[in-house]
């Protein structure tokens, strides 16, 4: 049997509606994984519900992580916030993490995860950390832009086999303080951390840089699908 896996939803304000990348679903699907959208609710008894039932939970991109998750003022550089995937993704993260469940983040998922697991975000680069280093390229999205070191201790490493990735990029916040449950798995040029994992947990694991652009060309970026696949089969 597939793994079946939840995907977090895109919200749309504008548009009033919640939406899908298929990155994100045919990365999980060619993985071998049975990807499912999640509904965006609040409903405690629908999040755990999803969370007793489902293998593994992608957190997908997208608005900017509130600063009030990680105890901060919001700032005039900080963008566009949503609270009810905040609410919603917070529920779910705290169930799906006692569940011991596995967990991919990606760019809002890896910024989302160090928040709620006690860490802090830059709200904005430009404004917080300066640099050369490319890290909100314009399409095409799925050419690589900088290169992250992979640290060799870390089961990124296990898994890729080399110390250093180039990496696409979209993003304009990133982790600041780390969280003290979660550890180090590639740092950019720049310094900023742009992959993490959990080494308490059985499966989690955070990227900045996004995958679900860069699959279908990229053998790294289905490798990282696949792991985190393998881990929900097992479940």
């Amino acid at each position: 049997m597939k793994p079946w896996i939840g995907v977090v939803p895109l919200v749309d304000k504008e548009k009033k509606s919640y939406w899908m990348l298929p990155g994100y679903m045919e990365g999980i699907r060619q993985a071998g994984g049975l990807p499912v959208m999640m509904p965006l609710t609040e409903d405690l008894y629908e999040i755990r519900q999803m969370a007793d039932r489902l293998d593994g939970f992608l957190f997908t991109g997208g608005q900017d992580v509130s600063p009030s998750v990680y105890g901060q003022t919001k700032q005039k550089w900080c963008g566009e916030c949503c609270k009810e995937r905040d609410t919603m993704e917070a529920l779910l993260f705290q169930r799906v993490l006692e569940l011991d469940k596995p967990i991919l983040g990606i760019c809002r998922g890896i910024q989302l995860i160090n928040a709620l697991m006690g860490g802090s975000l830059y709200q904005d680069l430009d404004e917080e950390h300066p640099s050369n280093t490319k890290h909100h390229q314009s399409p095409p999205y799925d050419i690589p832009c900088h290169k992250v070191s992979i640290q060799k201790e870390s089961p990124l490493y296990e898994l890729l086999q080399t110390e250093e990735l180039s990496v696409n990029s979209y993003h304009h916040q990133a982790v600041k303080e780390l969280s003290p449950d979660l550890l180090p798995m590639a740092v950019s040029e720049d310094g900023l951390i742009e992959a993490v994992y959990a080494p308490q947990k059985r499966f989690v694991w955070a990227l900045q840089w996004h995958p679900e652009f860069s699959f279908s060309a990229d053998n790294h970026s289905r490798m990282i699908f696949r792991k985190f696949v393998e881990g929900c089969r097992r479940c």
